[in-house]
């Protein structure tokens, strides 16, 4: 891909461009660069428990201008398609207030502390035996089985802690089941979001993330332009052992222009 064939960038934000409060350094100037060069930018978070205006503040914060229509997360995507695909069935969900104001604005009948229609999983800090009960039951009578994404952890200014993951595998545990359908990166449901809020073929969109299992792996099935940073979740061995391979390596988005040029 040319430099003139570039017309949009789908840029991850946890590890990406900051890591907790810290922004990456170099982050907000690499970012100018890409709209400099007539890229339109769009920030693409797997983070549910923190909704799209508190991305945007936060990034606005740091020094990164961004809008609100800037961002998409997996909160926003799984309460749409939720309200598209289940209307007027009762969610019971394992979240956060921030996810489950995302879905009460979709329209969204939500519950939790009874059993629901369809289950929604997600990062949830407060996670418990009787919300593991509850799930349990929701899918006992054959509901179905949602997770807003499959990260393992989240990353922080000092390491990281357990994502969604987590629950997502405690449920899977206590019903022999699967999840059905996951939401955010890489789900198709994701990719499609995102090039319709850009309105650009996949081809003419570079990726840049600092998951090899998730922003790489949704780039690479889109037929994107993948870029890996090693800032936030991923190091060089970890590359070496997988079989997702991104298409560009770099230290972090300061060193985005050696792609660009």
């Amino acid at each position: 891909m040319t430099r003139t064939d570039r017309e949009a960038a789908i840029v991850d934000l946890d590890g990406t461009v900051y890591r907790g409060d810290r922004l990456v350094p170099g982050a907000d100037d690499a970012i100018e660069a890409l709209r400099e060069r007539g890229l339109e930018v769009l920030f693409l978070t797997n983070k549910a428990f923190e909704d799209r205006s508190h991305h945007c503040e936060k990034l606005r914060r740091l020094g990164v201008s961004a809008t609100h229509e800037d961002v998409v997360n997996s909160g926003w995507v799984t309460a749409r398609y939720v309200a598209d695909e289940f209307p007027d069935q009762t969610v019971f969900v394992i979240g956060e207030e921030p996810l489950l104001a995302e879905l009460e604005r979709a329209g969204v009948d939500v519950t939790v502390d009874s059993p629901g229609d369809v289950l929604v999983v997600s990062m949830d800090r407060e996670f418990d035996y009787e919300k593991l009960e509850l799930a349990q039951r929701t899918l006992e009578a054959g509901g179905p089985f949602l997770a807003t994404n499959p990260d393992r952890t989240c990353p922080m200014e000092d390491g990281s802690i357990p994502d969604a993951a987590g629950m997502i595998g405690a449920v899977e545990g206590v019903t022999a089941r699967s999840v059905d359908t996951v939401l955010g990166k890489p789900s198709p449901v994701m990719i499609e979001t995102a090039l319709e809020a850009l309105s650009v073929d996949p081809e003419r969109c570079l990726i840049v993330g600092d998951r090899l299992e998730t922003d790489i792996e949704m780039g690479n099935r889109a037929g994107m332009e993948s870029v890996l940073v090693l800032s936030g979740a991923t190091d060089r061995p970890a590359i070496a052992e997988s079989a997702t391979a991104p298409d560009h390596v770099v230290d972090s988005l300061a060193d985005l222009e050696s792609v660009l040029e």
